[in-house]
């Protein structure tokens, strides 16, 4: 049989190669180049985090004629013939648990080696063994032949005795990180030609739940599936969610709503995704969410919340068994956080999130629907008949020349913006062009939805920052290109745009005017 599985095929055959374990390796490698090599170690850890690769590598470098900094050669007869030497004996203790085999071992060790330095025995799932084999093992463990070295693997260390961990050197090994896992699969992509979206070698990266065995085989087993892995190849097969899934659980928070939140949860559940993937992914991605707006100092209000959220879903986690109905859990976790008073988030909070790219994505989320057009604070009702009045309006004695002038203004204040760091405008300035330019309007094309919904929600103090930088007095709205070729369609270039009065959407008092500063500060009218 010629195949093999990706993880027997890719097993580390040095220790450049083993991923992960970076200071379990640097201990071992210089205990090969210092000579200073004990005769017993046991490697513990959670299954598929390398203690037996590394065992196997450890005994490899040990019996090496030409080892340089601790690591095999490759090329010596010991190294060529390592999986045939008969002194390198690897025992299965799930299998081999008597005290019969262990005698066997007692027996064999007096025996020189025959090729190598040493005789190295890999006991792997050592705490299987009975309690008449830890008490035959337990002499020779503690003093064995000057030329014997003892390497025990577990993933069960409290089986393990005292008596026998006193006597070995001990070595703890972690899960591995998660980013190390999908660099590691994105090579192995590379090589095996595996076409496999990058998200996909993320999700699985959060599947095999720092595991580098289970994110080889759940690979392998998708490569047999489909020749192109895209999620939906991944989510028919493997529970999972999705960064999408989990935008679209904050975005119900954030919006409110009650009854989309639950039927999101109740589809995240049908994948058939473990509950403690499943909040751990949630955890990973809104603490990196509070992160992003502590470093972009945004919505105080919106990282309280997002606080609240993590540490609830951070108790709940170790709250959760075998026994608990998790997802009912995790549900009623998320649903405390509608309509919460004491963690209620502004639509202006909302929008500064929405600008500064907190929320990722933008296909499945309808942006629209988080901020309400009831804002009472704001100076303009944004709404649908106000976007067509100032769509309308643009068009009154709109000319090329009107536009190429406006154009030279535009370049000015993206720079302006830029330099004197305006970071509420610098996204919508980033994504928005001019298309259409009178002397009085002009009708802005925003790159996507968010960047309209974001613009047109600060619009009066986009107005207010432009106006006094070059002292004019147009008036903007921002539309998607979608839009933008739907109005096309029916656009009658022979017909008289006539202004349209706007006044019934404009609210002028002088608390709402004084949001500007309230946002802006003041670098409103620096020059």
């Amino acid at each position: 049989m010629d195949y093999k599985v990706l993880y027997r095929k890719y097993r580390p055959t040095t220790f450049d190669e083993l991923v992960g374990q970076d200071h379990i390796k640097t201990i071992l490698k210089n205990s090969i180049v210092n000579d200073k090599i004990a005769h017993a170690y046991i490697f513990t850890g959670p299954r598929g985090t390398g203690k037996t690769s590394t065992a196997k590598l450890f005994a490899k470098a040990i019996n090496c004629e030409n080892n340089k900094d601790g690591i095999s050669c490759g090329e010596c007869s010991n190294c060529i013939n390592y999986k045939t030497s008969p002194d390198i004996i690897e025992m299965d203790a799930a299998s081999n648990n008597s005290v019969d085999n262990i005698r066997e071992i007692i027996n064999n060790v007096s025996i020189a080696p025959t090729n190598s330095k040493y005789k190295i025995y890999i006991i792997d799932e050592v705490h299987m063994l009975s309690q008449g084999a830890w008490n035959a093992f337990l002499k020779t463990l503690e003093e064995p032949p000057p030329n014997v070295i003892f390497i025990l693997a577990t993933t069960d260390i409290q089986k393990v005795p005292i008596t026998v961990l006193s006597r070995c050197q001990r070595f703890d090994f972690s899960r591995i990180d998660k980013e190390l896992i999908y660099n590691n699969l994105k090579n192995i992509c590379d090589k095996e030609e595996i076409n496999c979206e990058e998200e996909v070698l993320h999700e699985i990266s959060y599947l095999s739940e720092g595991c580098m065995r289970d994110a080889l085989s759940i690979l392998d087993q998708l490569s047999k599936i489909s020749d192109d892995i895209n999620m939906d190849v991944l989510k028919s097969n493997y529970g999972t969610i999705t960064n999408d899934d989990i935008e679209e659980l904050y975005v119900d928070i954030l919006h409110n709503d009650i009854d989309a939140l639950v039927e999101k949860i109740k589809s995240i559940k049908e994948t058939g995704i473990d509950i403690k993937i499943c909040i751990d992914k949630i955890l990973d991605n809104f603490v990196n969410k509070a992160i992003d707006m502590k470093k972009k100092n945004l919505s105080n209000a919106g990282f309280k919340q997002l606080k609240s959220i993590i540490t609830s879903l951070n108790e709940l986690l170790y709250k959760i068994n075998n026994n608990s109905n998790g997802f009912l859990l995790l549900e009623l976790e998320l649903i405390s956080f509608i309509n919460d008073s004491e963690n209620k988030i502004s639509n202006r909070d909302i929008t500064q999130i929405m600008s500064k790219n907190v929320i990722s994505s933008d296909k499945k989320i309808d942006v629209n629907n988080i901020i309400k057009d009831d804002n009472k604070n704001s100076v303009y009702n944004i709404c649908d008949k106000f976007i067509d009045i100032r769509v309308n309006n643009s068009f009154v004695d709109a000319s090329k020349t009107e536009k190429i002038q406006f154009g030279a203004f535009w370049k000015q204040f993206s720079e302006y913006v830029e330099e004197n760091d305006i970071k509420e405008l610098k996204n919508v300035v980033k994504n928005s062009l001019p298309q259409v330019a009178s002397k009085t309007n002009v009708l802005m094309i925003a790159s996507k939805d968010s960047i309209k919904t974001v613009a047109n929600n600060v619009l009066y103090n986009f107005e207010t920052t432009f106006n006094t930088k070059f002292g004019s007095k147009y008036k903007f709205i921002f539309i998607t290109k979608a839009e933008w070729d739907k109005l096309l369609e029916t656009f009658d270039k022979d017909k008289k745009y006539e202004i349209k009065d706007e006044s019934e959407y404009v609210n002028l008092d002088d608390s709402s005017i004084n949001l500007a500063h309230d946002i802006f500060g003041d670098k409103i009218g620096i020059e």
